[in-house]
């Protein structure tokens, strides 16, 4: 699924000018994709916002992983379709983001912290 998702062209909502939407839950930071607009329409809905022009980008599942997650610079991983029948999260464990910013990284022992 991993490799999957990899190749994917996924929808990322923004919030502000540029900021990726996350959520904070059990010590990490998720970075919310989807996989349709319908999917993001759900997440939208389900916090009053208006849909019409609601601001998103779409990118591949790879950049999320090897370049936004790091880019963080806290413990994070992405969830995709949060809302959907079958939501799916990509924790930030080694083979899903770079072993740097891996909880089981080389420079993490016992998995506190990043980098």
């Amino acid at each position: 699924m991993v490799a999957q998702f990899r190749l994917s062209a996924v929808l990322v909502p923004l919030w502000g000018d540029e900021a990726v939407w996350t959520a904070d839950e059990g010590g990490l930071r998720w970075i919310l994709a989807f996989s349709t607009e319908d999917e993001l329409a759900a997440l939208v809905r389900s916090k009053d916002l208006a849909l019409d022009g609601f601001p998103y980008m779409t990118v591949l599942g790879s950049r999320l992983l090897d370049v936004a997650v790091p880019a963080l610079g806290v413990p994070a991983g992405v969830v995709l379709d949060l809302l959907g029948a079958e939501p799916m999260v990509f924790p930030p464990v080694r083979g899903i983001v770079p072993d740097e910013v891996a909880l089981d990284g080389p420079g993490n022992r016992g998995g506190v912290g990043v980098g």
